[in-house]
């Protein structure tokens, strides 16, 4: 019976305890983590920062840790009026976020000392990842106009975009000979 009263003073306590902890971030409990983790884009975002983050300044600067200094801004995107953040690493931009629906649904990678889960990182020549281009990429898009961006192997959430050297007519896909030259400009995670 004194367990019993025991257990029923307790269970408020625990229970009141366990949900201030869903706030702790528990992967800092892995002693891999312990002497720093590195940041990599993975299928469910870029480090700790992923399709549920609010798009929110105080949201991405903790998801960051503090490791890059925010700024704010407001572009055109296909029409629409949208609102994305620049993660800046010294007067160098690594990251720009972007989202909708007021959660994160964009990150485009910059850094080159942020790869993919793959090892795929900024600087990594086409012909390293592709023999062609024919079903693997497209023609990019917005800020990447003058780019081709590919859907990373198995993934449906990481694509690279690469630029390059090409003086062919705007709107074609530089040839499979010229590509291979180019070189990963951009790791970019969608929702």
């Amino acid at each position: 019976m004194k367990s019993l009263r025991l257990l029923l003073c307790a269970m408020p306590l625990a229970l009141t305890g366990c949900s201030t902890l869903s706030s702790v971030n528990w992967s800092a409990a892995n002693p891999w983590n312990w002497f720093g983790s590195s940041t990599e884009v993975t299928e469910q975002g870029v480090g700790t920062l992923t399709a549920s983050t609010p798009l929110d300044e105080s949201a991405i600067a903790d998801a960051l840790d503090g490791d890059y200094r925010l700024r704010s801004g407001m572009k055109t995107d296909n029409g629409n009026v949208v609102r994305y953040f620049e993660a800046m690493k010294g007067d160098q931009v690594a990251m720009v976020i972007n989202g909708d629906q007021g959660t994160i649904s964009r990150i485009a990678v910059l850094d080159r000392e942020i790869p993919a889960h793959t090892g795929v990182e900024i600087g990594t020549p086409f012909s390293d990842l592709y023999s062609k281009a024919f079903g693997n990429c497209e023609l990019a898009s917005g800020d990447d106009s003058n780019a081709v961006e590919c859907k990373a192997e198995g993934s449906q959430h990481v694509s690279y975009v690469f630029s390059g050297e090409w003086s062919g007519p705007e709107g074609l896909m530089p040839s499979d000979d010229t590509l291979k030259n180019w070189t990963v400009s951009k790791i970019i995670w969608r929702r």
